[in-house]
């Protein structure tokens, strides 16, 4: 059921991929049927106190699936996705697959800013939302979105901890929707999901992502580690990211294994539930790598039954403090995973980000802004093409031809080095081109802040660049040009006027530098990368500072 914005594989390429087995010719909720009748009564997801087994999520997500029928959603329809890392979250994301429903994946995070430019771009037709923890009243304000954007359906959960409301655990047994199934005129290669892209601009930049082609990912990526069925993993990040889908989502019910979420982070609990659960595989990202490998207690846990360890960055750290083997990783909801195998040497796993974990990918290391390959050990543009790469963005004709090669090779505006590391080749990260920043595993373009910092009526101009962070990895600094006679406006009044224009808080500046000018490049563009280098050496300066007065402190 061709979807109007979407770039297909064309008929050749579809049927090589699935002949050659990159592709997996069926729908994700087939598999999850599958999963159903041979792994029925095995536990499929735990989160909390909540367990639940493959055919429990079966008949649950038949039975949504016929809720969202009965709403008048048609197969092709999006349904905005605001939810946390729940059973409610798994159960609404298959109950759309069977009902033809595409999820539109974004996080809980997200303010007026970025949803609203997203239903505009994808249109979409219902709206799940899981209320949050904290003071912001999240379904509230999904109805308000709702509302001025004519979205005909707000699903609302409440927490699973909470007694009110209608939780998804409540919900009667059903028989498997004939109805439903029987009108989809839809095959593996149509559209599963609308995932995200960081990207550098304040545009979202929405990627398809299709069945069979995600499947087949996901395969040729855990494949790499042994996945069997009955293993467990752990997943402590946002459920509806694609590391998320293909690391709990589709891991899950490709292999029939068992997935434990982890709806608040806090690295005593991630441990606790590894050796609760006995944990085979765990995953990481950005501020959870330090916080394990900080971690006091770790000998305390028992983590023998863990296998491998998998993170964004850390990875000896992580490997040191609890004595698993861990590697190094890089992912991109484009379509792309590079990662260590468990077989590889230490200096491999920590060293580099790894190899392609699909052997159908291809990977070139270009010269920036140009098709010329660079010689191996040199910096050049990570740009790849396989079965799972990108072919364009959603509804975005004009951007997908920028970043796309004359042969289909998708520009990442990563910068990366292949390098041999005893006897295996390796790509090593060396940094980005372009100015978006990555929080955490977060990552957000600096466009839309800056233009919303102009307006304030104190500041006459204002650019954000990325600063080191040892917990994040980055955070956002703003550099800002005061207006004559006005002082340089705070840290917590720029972040009210940003919150007030509805932008989300993870995209907060979190420090501000005063600047009469911006520096230029020599071409008299803004020179970003001196920004970059001011704030790290001012915050490297004052590193060496505390350090200092740490060590006259002792001496004393």
């Amino acid at each position: 059921m061709p979807l109007e914005g979407v770039v297909y594989a064309n008929a050749a390429a579809a049927e090589r991929f699935i002949r050659d087995g990159a592709w997996i010719d069926r729908r994700i909720d087939e598999q999850l049927g599958e999963c159903c009748e041979r792994y029925g009564d095995k536990t499929a997801f735990v989160c909390d106190d909540v367990t639940m087994t493959f055919a429990e999520l079966g008949m649950r997500s038949d039975e949504l699936a016929r809720i969202l029928v009965e709403c008048g959603l048609l197969p092709g329809d999006r349904a905005l996705f605001q939810m946390g890392t729940t059973i409610e979250t798994v159960v609404s994301f298959f109950a759309c697959l069977k009902a033809g429903v595409i999820p539109v994946c974004t996080i809980p995070q997200y303010r007026e800013l970025e949803m609203h430019k997203l239903a505009d771009i994808t249109r979409p037709s219902a709206y799940f939302v899981q209320s949050g923890e904290g003071t912001f009243d999240l379904v509230q304000f999904a109805k308000d979105v709702a509302r001025e954007k004519s979205i005909a359906h707000v699903i609302a959960f409440s927490r699973p901890s909470e007694r009110q409301g209608h939780h998804i655990t409540s919900y009667k047994k059903s028989d498997a929707l004939t109805a439903v199934t029987g009108r989809l005129a839809t095959s593996g290669q149509d559209v599963a999901v609308l995932q995200l892209s960081g990207g550098s601009t304040g545009v979202p930049k929405v990627i398809p992502r299709f069945h069979a082609e995600y499947l087949g990912h996901v395969r040729q990526w855990c494949d790499r580690y042994d996945m069997q069925p009955g293993d467990v993993g752990i997943w402590a990040l946002p459920l509806m990211h694609n590391a998320g889908m293909m690391f709990a989502l589709l891991r899950t019910v490709l292999y029939g294994c068992c997935t434990v979420l982890v709806p608040r982070w806090d690295p005593e609990q991630f441990l606790t539930l590894i050796e609760r659960w006995k944990v085979n595989h765990a995953f990481t990202i950005g501020p959870h790598a330090p916080a394990i490998a900080s971690f006091d207690g770790v000998s305390r846990f028992d983590l023998s039954t863990l296998r491998f360890f998998l993170t964004l960055q850390g990875a000896a750290s992580i490997e040191r403090t609890t004595g698993v083997a861990t590697t190094n990783m890089f992912g991109i909801t484009e379509g792309l995973v590079l990662t260590g195998h468990p077989d590889d040497p230490a200096s491999v796993r920590h060293a580099s980000v790894g190899a392609p974990s699909s052997a159908f990918d291809e990977i070139r290391l270009l010269q920036p802004g140009t098709e010329d390959e660079v010689a191996d050990g040199e910096v050049g543009e990570l740009c790849f093409r396989g079965p799972s790469s990108l072919r364009g963005y959603f509804a975005a004709p004009e951007l997908s031809a920028e970043c796309l090669t004359s042969d289909g090779f998708f520009r990442t505006a990563d910068l990366m080095r292949r390098v041999q590391i005893d006897g295996r080749t390796a790509f090593v990260f060396e940094g980005r081109m372009r100015d978006n920043i990555n929080r955490g595993g977060e990552k957000f373009g600096t466009e839309d802040i800056e233009h919303l910092i102009a307006q304030h009526p104190d500041v006459v101009d204002g650019k954000v660049v990325a600063m080191p962070d040892p917990t994040y990895g980055e955070k956002a600094c703003a550099f800002i040009i005061p207006k004559p006679g006005r002082q340089l406006i705070t840290l917590a009044e720029i972040a009210r006027f940003l919150i007030a224009k509805g932008l989300a808080k993870f995209k907060l500046p979190e420090r501000i530098e005063p600047i009469d000018s911006f520096p230029v490049t020599r071409v008299g563009k803004l020179d970003r990368a001196a920004l970059r280098s001011i704030i790290a050496s001012r915050l490297a300066d004052e590193t060496g500072q505390n350090e200092e007065t740490v060590s006259r402190k002792e001496i004393k």
